[in-house]
């Protein structure tokens, strides 16, 4: 069952763990296997497990400033396993839409950090810094190191012509200290000089998607996110069922008012969510129901019954409120979960 038909019932039921039912975990980073400088709680040890049943996994960025290598040796400082093939990058999937336009040899336009021109060089096509230098194609990505210069660069070219391409759109990126520009506050910038509009390779777009499939060989893929505006609908975009946590970004009130084209198959409090199967809320009378918990719709708002775990209680919340296409007062409910 895909993600296109789980945009009609909203939640899967799989009588397996995910980790077995599944043979390739497409794993976004932050706020789902780290937190800042941390590891996610029980992240770790879950992706292990999860390999024991026979899962593999990628994990997917849609940060195209750091190489495979750096985002990887990052990932086992933490003690979470990964090897530099199971990065997949959001340069990587710009590399590959670049790597169309002009072929091996082709000149690009490189404005972005060490990342960028890794994957730009290992598909054969030559990097170069200024537009002066005649490039057949643009590529754009994040670096904290990109000045007025760099985006000057870019303009120059983009306004002569040349194809552009961005390896996201993402308006911000956590630092240490906070929320930051990230790339798509910098693509802004360029798009606004030259009146263009960039193809874009990251979540949720498709590229970014096919390139996690070819590297990891996924035949039944299960995309596993924190965000309903990148990770969660890039999967229904791709057509794959998808997991969501609430370990990041996302709240259980988000996820109430996410609208058709934002909502996961399955979803848990973390990683260990892969261990588990999963059970859809059914339909009840005028509500749902899973197990002792249910909820329904009663004159606009929601009446929930809970009687046991949490997120029961927030799978049957997601059921009734949907149902309703998201138009219900969730104030009480969502009050009842604390």
């Amino acid at each position: 069952m895909t993600a296109e038909t789980a945009v009609t019932v909203p939640l899967l039921t799989t009588d397996k763990p995910l980790a077995q039912a599944y043979d390739t975990a497409l794993l976004d980073l932050d706020g789902v296997v780290y937190r800042g400088p941390d590891a996610v709680p029980h992240a770790a040890a879950a992706l292990r497990e999860a390999e024991a049943h026979g899962m593999r996994r990628a994990y997917v960025t849609n940060n195209a400033s750091r190489t495979p290598e750096a985002v990887a040796e990052h990932l086992n400082e933490l003690g979470v396993p990964a090897l530099p093939a199971e990065v997949v990058t959001s340069a990587q999937a710009a590399a590959r839409m670049a790597h169309a336009c002009v072929g091996e040899g082709g000149r690009v336009l490189v404005i972005g950090g060490a990342g960028l021109l890794e994957a730009v060089r290992e598909l054969g096509m030559k990097p170069v810094a200024c537009a002066d230098d005649l490039p057949a194609v643009v590529v754009q990505g994040y670096s904290p190191d990109l000045g007025w210069k760099d985006l000057a660069e870019a303009t120059y070219a983009v306004r002569a012509g040349v194809p552009w391409i961005a390896t996201n759109t993402d308006t911000t990126v956590p630092t240490a200290r906070g929320i930051a520009p990230g790339n798509g506050t910098l693509v802004a910038a360029v798009r606004a000089a030259s009146g263009a509009i960039p193809q874009v390779a990251g979540k949720p777009e498709l590229p970014l998607h096919r390139e996690s499939i070819l590297r990891s060989g996924a035949v039944r893929p299960l995309i596993v996110g924190d965000r309903l505006d990148t990770d969660i609908e890039g999967a229904v975009r791709g057509h794959t069922d998808s997991l969501l946590v609430l370990t990041g970004v996302t709240t259980v009130r988000d996820l109430l008012a996410a609208p058709p084209d934002r909502r996961p198959s399955y979803l848990a409090e973390d990683l260990r969510g892969l261990l588990s199967a999963h059970v859809a809320p059914t339909r009840e009378g005028a509500g749902f129901a899973l197990g002792r918990t249910s909820a329904a719709v009663v004159s606009g708002q929601v009446v929930l019954h809970r009687h046991g775990d949490k997120m029961d209680a927030v799978r049957v919340l997601c059921a009734a409120v949907w149902d309703h296409d998201g138009e219900a007062d969730a104030s009480d409910a969502l009050a009842a979960l604390d």
